[in-house]
C-alpha cells in the first residue's frame, strides 16, 4: 500500500490555507532544506533559532519544488499569479513546526496497521542498533529507517512522510529534556520498542538516570501493546525487567536473557559468537569490532524472531551490516597508521566502550585522542574524571586531550598511573592535529572520540587528505 497526501489532506491536518495551487495534487517528496530539493519535492519552511525557512520559499521554486507550506510571510500578488501560472502550489499554516507534526500524524494514521513500527531509544547506541535492526527486517520486508540521526522533531516526522510502501520502519527517537520522546512516539505509534541503555548523555539536563530512564520510557505513551526489547546488561534496564507490568524481551552478555551471546571471540573488526535465541542456537558473525556490537546484534536478532523471521535470515541481516560513518569507522591511512573515528558523539559509557575497544587491539601503539562530552552539567568533572580513570585502566600508550573540560581527563589519568610524557593537552583542533601528524609513526593506531560540537572529525577528515589513505 503506498499512500501521499494531497494538498486537500495537508490544508484539513495543519488547519491551513491554500493561497495558490490545485487542492488534488499529490505531495510525494518532503524536504526542509532547500540546498537538496529535488525537482517535485515540497519543501516546509521550518522556523529555527536563528533563521526563518519560510524566507526561502521562492528559492525552493525556482530550485524545482512543486509545493512550499510556509508561515507568515507576505507575498505580492505578481509573485503568486506568476507561480500560479507554473502550476506550483502554496498553503500558509500558522506554525510549520507543529505542521509538519499533523502531517506526519495524518500519514502514520492512514498506513494504520499496514505498516509496523520499531521504535530505539536509548543514552548511547541508538543509530548502530538502529542500522542492524533494519538490516535484519529487509531480509524478509520492505523497509525504511530513520537516515543518520534525525532523531528529534523535526527528522522523526520527515521520515515519516519517506514512507511509501514499506512494510517496516525502524525509527529512532532522541531526546534531551522530559516530554520530547513522548511527542515522537505519538507520533510515530511503534508496535515495538527498543531502549539501548540508560547512561549519562544528558545528565545535566535531567538531573539522574533514574530521570533517564523515566524520560526514555515515555515510549510506551505510543503504543497500543507496551513491548519491549531491552539491554539486560544495564544496570537500570535490568531492575525493569525484574517488573511484569509491561511485556520485556531481553538481550545480553553478563545476565541471563532471551537473546545471549555465548563463545565470543573478537577481532579487530569483526566479532564472532554462539547466538543462544530463546533457546536456539546459531553461529553468528558481525562485521565491526567490539562487544557493543555484539549487543546491537543479539537486539536485532530478538527484532528479527518477533517479526518472524528465521535463524538464517537473522544471520545474513546481521553479516550484511554497514556501519554509519564517524561511528567506530576504521580509516588505513597510506604510512600504515590506522585511524578509529568515532567523532560523531560521545557520553561516559560510550567512551569507556571506544577505549576498551582500543585498549583490545593487538600489536602497535594505542593512542586515544579525546575531547570534551557536552550537556552533563553539575556531572561534567566528575564524568570527565571517570573517563581519565579508563584510560590509564586500560594501558592507553599515549593520551591526547583537547578541550576546556578533557583536562579532567588528563588530570585523573595521571593520577592513576599515566606518566606526564604519556599524555599532551591541546587548547586548539590546530595545534592538535600537528602534533598528531608530526609525531604519528607506522602501527599506530589513534582513537578520535568527543561530542560532535567538539568537531574532532574535522581533524580526521585533515590528516586523511595530508598522509592519503591506504
Amino acid at each position: 500500500m503506498e499512500y501521499n497526501l494531497k494538498i486537500k489532506d495537508i490544508i484539513k491536518c495543519t488547519k491551513g490555507k491554500l493561497i495558490i495551487g490545485n487542492p488534488k495534487s499529490e505531495c510525494i517528496n518532503f524536504s526542509k532544506d532547500t540546498r537538496t530539493i529535488q525537482k517535485g519535492d515540497t519543501y516546509i519552511g521550518i522556523k529555527g533559532e536563528k533563521y526563518d525557512g519560510s524566507q526561502f520559499w521562492e528559492e525552493a521554486f525556482e530550485k524545482g519544488a512543486e509545493t512550499v507550506i510556509i508561515e507568515k510571510i507576505k507575498i505580492e500578488e505578481e509573485k503568486k499569479e506568476k507561480y500560479k501560472n507554473e502550476g506550483k502550489a502554496i498553503i500558509e499554516v500558522e506554525n510549520t513546526k507543529e505542521a509538519l507534526k499533523q502531517m506526519a500524524i495524518q500519514k502514520r494514521n492512514i498506513y494504520g496497521n499496514n505498516l509496523k513500527v520499531v521504535g530505539i531509544t536509548g543514552s548511547v547506541g541508538k543509530t548502530s542498533t538502529k542500522d542492524m535492526v533494519a538490516s535484519v527486517l529487509r531480509q524478509k520486508y520492505k523497509t525504511i529507517k530513520t537516515e543518520g540521526n534525525n532523531n528529534n522533531d523535526i527528522g522523526l516526522p520527515l521520515t515519516i512522510l519517506r514512507i511509501k510502501d514499506e512494510q517496516v520502519a525502524v525509527i529512532e527517537m532522541g531526546m534531551n529534556h522530559f516530554g520530547e520522546i513522548s511527542e515522537l512516539t505519538k507520533i510515530a505509534k511503534p508496535d515495538l520498542a527498543v531502549i539501548t541503555n540508560i547512561g549519562s548523555s544528558h545528565i545535566g539536563n535531567l538531573g539522574s538516570r533514574e530521570n533517564i530512564l523515566k524520560a526514555k520510557l515515555e515510549i510506551l505513551e505510543g503504543m497500543e501493546r507496551k513491548h519491549v526489547v531491552i539491554n539486560n546488561d544495564n544496570d537500570l534496564l535490568h531492575e525493569l525487567a525484574k517488573k511484569e507490568k509491561i511485556e520485556i524481551d531481553t538481550y545480553g552478555i553478563n545476565n541471563k536473557s532471551d537473546a545471549m551471546a555465548e563463545n565470543i571471540e573478537y577481532f579487530e573488526q569483526s566479532s564472532k559468537y554462539t547466538c543462544n535465541l530463546k533457546g536456539e542456537k546459531f553461529e553468528i558473525e558481525v562485521p565491526v569490532g567490539g562487544e557493543h556490537f555484539v549487543l546491537n546484534a543479539l537486539c536485532a536478532s530478538l527484532v528479527g524472531k518477533e517479526f518472524n523471521l528465521n535463524n538464517e535470515e537473522i544471520k545474513r541481516g546481521i553479516e550484511e551490516f554497514k556501519l554509519t560513518k564517524k561511528r567506530m569507522e576504521i580509516i588505513n591511512l597510506k604510512n600504515g597508521v590506522k585511524i578509529i573515528n568515532d567523532s560523531y558523539n560521545a557520553s561516559f559509557e560510550s567512551m569507556e566502550t571506544s577505549i576498551k575497544y582500543l585498549s583490545n587491539i593487538k600489536n602497535g601503539r594505542k593512542i586515544a585522542v579525546l575531547g570534551d562530552m557536552f550537556e552533563l552539567g553539575k556531572f561534567s568533572e566528575e564524568l570527565h574524571k571517570k573517563v581519565g580513570q579508563q584510560v590509564a585502566k586500560n594501558k592507553i600508550d599515549k593520551l591526547i586531550v583537547v578541550g576546556k573540560d578533557a583536562k579532567y581527563i588528563m588530570q585523573e589519568a595521571q593520577k592513576n598511573g599515566m606518566k606526564k610524557e604519556q599524555i599532551e593537552y591541546f587548547n586548539t583542533q590546530e595545534e592538535t592535529k600537528e602534533n598528531i601528524i608530526k609525531n604519528m609513526q607506522s602501527g599506530d593506531i589513534i582513537l578520535f572520540k568527543a561530542s560532535n560540537g567538539m568537531k574532532l572529525f574535522n581533524i580526521v577528515e585533515d590528516i586523511k587528505n595530508k598522509i592519503g589513505l591506504k
